[in-house]
This record gives C-alpha cells, sequence and structure tokens, in this order.
C-alpha cells in the first residue's frame, strides 16, 4: 500500500492523500507537479526514475488506511532555490 507521503520533497508544498498535483516514483519519492516540471524535469533526483501522478485512495478507505504524517525533505540541487 502507498505511503501517501504529505508534502513535496522539495519545497514542503502540503499534499494531502487528495491532491491531484502530487507526483512519485516507484520508491514513492513525492514531488508536487510544479517542482516536478520546474526543477526535476519529470524525474526523480533520489533514482533517476520517473515522476507519475501519485494514484488516490478513496476517502472511505482513509480511515482504515491512513496516509502517512511523516514529511521529507531532502537538499537537492536543484530544488534549493525553491525554499
Amino acid at each position: 500500500m502507498l505511503e501517501l507521503r504529505p508534502n513535496c520533497e522539495c519545497c514542503d508544498k502540503d499534499l494531502p492523500p487528495t491532491a491531484d498535483d502530487a507526483l512519485i516514483c516507484s520508491f514513492e519519492c513525492t514531488f508536487c507537479h510544479d517542482c516536478a516540471a520546474r526543477h526535476l524535469q519529470f524525474t526523480c533526483p533520489n533514482c533517476g526514475g520517473n515522476l507519475l501522478q501519485r494514484p488516490s485512495r478513496p476517502e472511505r478507505l482513509l480511515a482504515a488506511n491512513p496516509a502517512s504524517t511523516q514529511r521529507v525533505l531532502k537538499v537537492h540541487g536543484n530544488c534549493r532555490q525553491t525554499r
């Protein structure tokens, strides 16, 4: 099951489980669409994989299967100017 991380790893923008602008790689590194497009060219800076739209979890299932609350922020060369 996906963690549904709560923020963009690049700019720390909130990305709730229902966010339609959240993108992930196969390792679930999570970025907002703006950072993925403007700074990362839709390529994960951690693994080099492509960033695709994160699937949503139906709200009725979030109570039993909540999204992660652990925020992840990393220093990536292309992201420094966003903070």
